[in-house]
């Protein structure tokens, strides 16, 4: 066989045949990535809830605070994100805290959860009634 030995042979579909090898980490990749926004959303939800519970808390009646820090907390919450959320506040001397945990989904809101939770804080100094 000489200089003529691959004269028959072309590298016709040779893209196709490396682009579908490469597409399942691709998708992969697409995937993690994903995963990766809805855990970052989550946190931002976390954290504009608890800021939110504190807010509205920070307003009302010491009796009424856990209820008013809770529908705050929840309010703005899609129902992916508020079916599984927790909202807690509480006073220390003047100080009002809210704590939110969220569930993280898993590629789908509303379908499956992580069974880790994210956390939200936030603190404010109690309003004064006039």
């Amino acid at each position: 066989m000489g200089p003529d030995r691959g004269r028959g042979r072309t590298d016709r579909g040779q893209v196709t045949v490396e682009f579908l090898g490469m597409t399942p980490l691709i998708i992969v990749t697409l995937v993690v990535l994903w995963q990766c926004v809805l855990v970052g959303y989550t946190f931002t939800l976390a954290g504009n809830a608890a800021d939110e519970a504190v807010r509205h808390g920070t307003a009302a009646h010491r009796g009424e605070r856990q209820a008013v820090c809770d529908q705050a907390g929840k309010d703005k919450l899609s129902g992916a994100w508020a079916s599984g959320a927790e909202v807690s506040c509480g006073t220390s001397g003047e100080y009002v805290t809210a704590d939110v945990s969220l569930e993280v989904p898993v590629l789908f809101p509303g379908a499956v959860n992580f069974p880790f939770t994210v956390h939200g804080h936030a603190g404010a100094v109690e309003e004064e009634d006039h």
